[in-house]
């Protein structure tokens, strides 16, 4: 009995002894694993990168092919502001129908590519900050629209109304169809843009870059700026245009000032 018990001691001693052995086993595996990922890493990202680019040029092509259905209601809705439109050559319709099929097209994919985007970078992320990025990608989508909406229902119909203006008796206007929808389209896009700095300041804010005090010091330096980037962004290089494109940035920026002060209490 003695020895019986003696041999269980050892047993479970050794059984002790051996757990070291198999945690630095296993230790020693996983790095090897790790190891081999890490070697093969690169190749990974390239194959995966490949796939998510296959993807997002597959979703633009799938949209714009759909939207060519409807380039003729869309050219529509795009030249309703400016009223009766012209085409110089026989070929113009047909490539300003293909030029509003791609855009749209682009703007249908646009969700997905943000996701195939969001989808290749998120394994490098921590877990803050992928609950961030949940939000701040469709956050990010949804003021692109916004900005979009804006141009197209407030900042396009003044414009217009401001360049047509200087029609006279002897002098009306007379637009092209691909001359326009370029204008449109370069008016547009803007203030998708624009509309992404309440989002960009918003989380400088949340990451403790700046804060409320730091904003109020450089509104006169925002002031000018946003005329400077006006004048780059804008479709024309009059002050005009470029007005447009400023007063939307400066307000946005005041709006972000305040819910940084009030709301976020930076």
């Amino acid at each position: 009995m003695l020895e019986t018990t003696n041999e269980k001691e050892a047993d479970s001693k050794n059984s002790m002894d051996d757990d070291p052995a198999l945690d630095n086993q296993y230790t020693e595996e996983t790095q090897e694993t790790e190891a081999a990922v890490g070697s093969m890493s690169l190749i990974d990202h390239l194959q995966e990168l490949r796939r998510r680019l296959i993807i997002m040029i597959a979703a633009v092509a799938v949209g714009s092919t759909v939207s060519y259905f409807f380039a003729k209601e869309l050219v529509q809705v795009i030249t309703a502001p400016a009223g009766k439109l012209y085409y110089m050559n026989p070929a113009e319709a047909f490539f300003a129908y293909l030029k509003v099929s791609i855009f749209a097209g682009l703007l249908l994919a646009l969700p997905i590519v943000m996701y195939q985007l969001w989808a290749f970078i998120v394994p490098a992320m921590t877990n803050n900050e992928r609950k961030a990025g949940i939000v701040l990608v469709p956050a990010s989508i949804l003021l692109f629209f916004i900005g979009l909406t804006f141009s197209y229902y407030l900042v396009l119909p003044a414009g217009l109304k401001f360049f047509m203006g200087f029609a006279t008796e002897s002098l009306q206007p007379l637009f092209s169809l691909g001359e326009y929808l370029s204008f449109v389209i370069s008016f547009l896009l803007p203030f998708g843009f624009i509309f992404e700095l309440p989002l960009f300041i918003l989380v400088l804010a949340k990451l403790g870059i700046i804060n409320s005090v730091f904003l109020q010091s450089k509104r006169k330096m925002i002031l000018v700026l946003s005329f400077v980037i006006g004048a780059f962004i804008s479709p024309t290089p009059d002050v005009f245009s470029q007005t447009m494109v400023a007063i939307p940035m400066v307000l946005l920026y005041e709006i972000s000032l305040l819910v940084v002060k009030y709301i976020l209490r930076k």
